[in-house]
C-alpha cells in the first residue's frame, strides 16, 4: 500500500505551479482546505497567474480570498461570490477575469469534464447573460445552449476523513464538490480533518477512492472556528 499522507509544504512544491488551474472545494466554509489555501498564499510569488474553479469566492480573509487579496489569481470560474464584497470590488475593476455560472451547470462541467466529456446541451441560461458568447445547437426542434466540460491541474480537497492510502470520507455538507472535482484534475490533494490508518474506513463508506488522490496532509488549525466550536 502507498502511504500518501505528507506535509502541506510537500505536498504544494510536488502538485501545485503558477499559471495552473486548480479546483477548489467548499461553498462558504465546509469542505474548505483552509490551510493549504493558506499555505499557498503564504508563497504568492511563487504561485501567481492562477485560474480557480470554486463554488463561491470565500469570505472576507478566508480560502480562496487569500490568493484574490494577494493578487494570484487571473481568472475565477465561480457560482456564488455574494459573501465577499472585497472580490465584488475586484471584479468590477477589472482585476480579475471572472466567469458565474449557474451551479448546476458548474457542477455538470465539471462532471463531464472527469467523465471525458467534452461538452453537454442544456435550455438552461437561454436568454440570459448566461449564453453570451456560446454556441446554440438546434436539436429535435429546440434551441439548446453547449456548455463546454471544465477540466483542472490540481484539485485541493478539504475532508472528514482520509486514510494513509487516500481513501476519503465526508461528513454531510462537506463533500459538496469533492468528489467530483478529484475525477476532473490530473493531480489531487485532500486536506483532511482526520488522518486514519488504511483499513479504518469501511469499504462502502469511502466516497472518493485513494485512486484519484496523490497526497493526503492534515488540517491545521481553523482561526475562524476557535470561538465557535463547530465544523469546518
Amino acid at each position: 500500500m502507498i502511504d500518501r499522507v505528507t506535509t502541506v509544504a510537500d505536498a504544494v512544491a510536488a502538485h501545485v505551479r503558477a499559471g495552473q488551474t486548480l479546483m477548489v472545494n467548499g461553498f462558504g466554509r465546509p469542505g474548505v482546505p483552509f490551510s493549504t489555501l493558506a499555505h499557498l498564499a503564504a508563497y504568492a510569488d511563487g504561485y501567481g497567474d492562477l485560474t480557480l474553479i470554486k463554488n463561491d469566492a470565500s469570505e472576507p480573509g478566508l480560502g480562496v480570498d487569500l490568493l484574490l487579496a494577494r493578487g494570484m489569481v487571473r481568472r475565477m470560474i465561480a457560482t456564488h461570490i455574494g459573501l465577499n464584497p472585497d472580490f465584488i470590488a475586484q471584479l468590477n475593476r477589472g482585476e480579475v477575469e471572472t466567469e458565474l455560472v449557474p451551479q448546476g451547470i458548474f457542477a455538470e462541467r465539471i462532471r463531464a469534464g472527469g467523465a471525458g466529456i467534452p461538452a453537454f446541451l442544456t435550455d438552461i441560461g437561454l436568454g440570459t447573460e448566461v449564453a453570451e458568447g456560446k454556441r446554440t445547437v438546434e436539436l429535435d426542434g429546440r434551441e439548446l445552449l453547449l456548455e463546454t466540460a471544465l477540466r483542472g491541474d490540481v484539485a485541493l480537497i478539504g475532508a472528514s476523513v482520509a486514510d494513509r492510502t487516500g481513501n476519503v470520507w465526508w461528513r454531510g455538507s462537506t463533500r459538496n464538490m469533492g468528489m467530483v472535482m478529484a475525477t476532473a484534475c490530473d493531480r489531487v490533494i485532500v486536506e483532511a480533518e482526520e488522518i486514519v490508518d488504511t483499513g479504518a474506513l469501511e469499504p462502502e463508506n469511502v466516497h472518493l477512492p485513494s485512486a484519484f488522490v496523490d497526497a493526503v496532509v492534515p488540517a491545521g488549525p481553523r482561526p475562524h472556528l476557535q470561538d465557535q466550536g463547530g465544523a469546518s
